[in-house]
C-alpha cells in the first residue's frame, strides 16, 4: 500500500484524540481507522517511551514536538528526530512485498550431478531458470537431491549457490562451437554467488526427506563435447532424498531479468545429484535445465535434448524454491522524503 507522512500524522490525531491545525503540507487527511490504528503502533509507542524517558531524566513535564501540541526543548531535538526517522523507516520496510518461487516436488525422472571442484573431482554445474519481473532481494532458497545411501549429513563439507544470466550476457560471443547450441543457455560466467565457506554469505541446514529414493535416469560423468554429447543418460540411481535450506546472510540483490539457479554440494564421500521436477513450461518463458563440467566450460548442454536425447527428447526442470522481498517502486522514497520535510520543520521550530 502507498504510505506517506500524512498517515503518520493522522495516527497522531487518532492517538491524541484531537485535530491538529498544521501548515498545509502537514495537515492530516482523512483515512480509515484501521490505517490510523496501525500507525498508532508505529509512532505512538516509541514516542510514549520517549515521553517517559524525558520525565524520568529531566523531572519536568513531558515534551513533544511543537507541531504535535506540546513545547519542544532543544535537549529533545535529536531524540524526536530519531523517533520520526525510525518510524518512517519501519513504515517503509513494511511496504516491501514478499517474493517466492518454486518448481515443485521431485518427479523421479532424472538426477544430475552438481558439485564444486575438490582434490578428487572436477566441478559439475546443473542449472535451472527463473524470472524476476522486478528488482528482488533473495534471502533464502531450498533445493532437493540425492546423496549416497549410508552417507551422513555431516559429510556435507560445502554448499554453494551461483546465479547466472542468459547467454550471451556475461559471455564470449560467438561461442566456441563445442556444443549444439548456446541459445537460451546460462552465460559463460556467473553473475553472482554465495557459499558456506567462512565469509561466503551463506549458511545451510539439511534434512532427509526419504531414506530411499530412486531416479529413473542420471547424468554425472557423461557430459561430452559435440558430436558425442548424446549418451542417453547413465541409468537409474538410488540414494537418500535430502532437502537443503540455505539462508543468504549476505542477500542476493538482483535486477529484473531472466536467471539460472545453480546449487552445488560438496561431500566427503560420493556425489550430490539434483532431482528433476515436471517438465517445462511451469511458467511463461520457462527453459529446460542445462549442465556442464569443467571440461565443457564455458559451454553448456541441455540435459534432456542434448544428453538424454530421443524423439521427442524429454525436458527437465530441477527441484528448488526461492524467497525474498521486492522493494516497493516509489512510496518508500516518498515516505522518507516526507519525513525529511517534517524533520526540517521541527528543526526550525526548535531553533525559533
Amino acid at each position: 500500500m502507498e504510505l506517506d507522512v500524512s498517515l503518520v500524522l493522522g495516527a497522531w490525531c487518532f492517538w491524541r484524540r484531537q485535530r491538529l491545525e498544521l501548515p498545509g503540507p502537514f495537515r492530516p487527511a482523512k483515512h480509515a481507522s484501521a490505517e490510523r490504528g496501525a500507525y498508532k503502533f508505529v509512532i505512538a509507542i516509541p514516542v510514549r517511551l520517549l515521553v517517559k524517558a524525558s520525565r524520568e531524566a529531566n523531572g519536568q513535564q513531558a515534551v513533544l514536538p511543537a507541531f504535535l501540541g506540546h513545547q519542544t526543548t532543544k535537549s529533545m531535538k535529536k531524540p524526536v528526530i530519531l523517533v520520526l526517522l525510525g518510524a518512517a523507516l519501519i513504515a517503509a520496510r513494511a511496504d516491501a512485498q514478499l517474493f517466492s518461487f518454486t518448481t515443485g516436488a521431485p518427479d523421479g525422472r532424472l538426477a544430475t550431478g552438481s558439485r564444486p571442484a575438490n582434490a578428487s573431482f572436477i566441478e559439475i554445474e546443473s542449472a535451472d531458470d527463473f524470472i524476476l519481473s522486478s528488482p528482488t532481494q533473495l534471502t533464502s532458497a531450498t533445493f532437493t537431491g540425492l546423496i549416497p545411501a549410508g552417507v551422513s549429513l555431516s559429510s556435507v563439507g560445502e554448499v554453494q549457490v551461483e546465479i547466472y544470466r542468459v547467454f550471451p550476457l556475461d559471455s564470449t560471443n560467438p561461442p566456441s562451437g563445442m556444443v549444439p547450441t548456446r541459445v537460451n543457455s546460462p552465460s559463460d560466467n556467473a553473475f553472482d554467488f554465495r557459499n558456506s565457506l567462512s565469509g561466503g554469505g551463506l549458511i545451510f541446514t539439511s534434512s532427509i526427506l526419504n531414506p530411499t529414493f530412486t531416479a529413473a535416469n542420471s547424468i554425472l560423468n557423461g557430459i561430452n563435447k559435440s558430436p558425442n554429447q548424446t549418451t542417453g543418460g547413465e541409468g537409474p540411481v538410488t540414494g537418500q532424498e535430502v532437502q537443503f535450506t540455505v539462508t543468504f546472510t549476505s542477500p542476493l540483490n538482483l535486477p529484473a531479468d531472466h536467471y539460472f539457479f545453480v546449487p552445488q554440494v560438496g561431500l566427503s564421500s560420493g556425489n550430490f545429484l539434483w532431482l528433476s521436477t515436471a517438465e517445462p513450461p511451469l511458467f511463461t518463458g520457462d527453459l529446460q535445465a542445462w549442465i556442464r563440467n569443467a571440461n565443457l566450460d564455458p559451454d553448456w548442454l541441455r540435459e534432456g535434448t542434448d544428453i538424454v536425447g530421443g524423439n521427442p527428447a524429454p525436458k527437465f526442470n530441477e527441484a528448488f524454491s526461492l524467497n525474498g522481498t521486492v522493494p516497493d517502486s516509489g512510496s518508500t522514497a516518498l515516505l522518507l522524503g516526507s519525513a525529511a520535510v517534517v524533520v526540517f520543520y521541527l528543526r526550525r521550530r526548535v531553533a525559533a
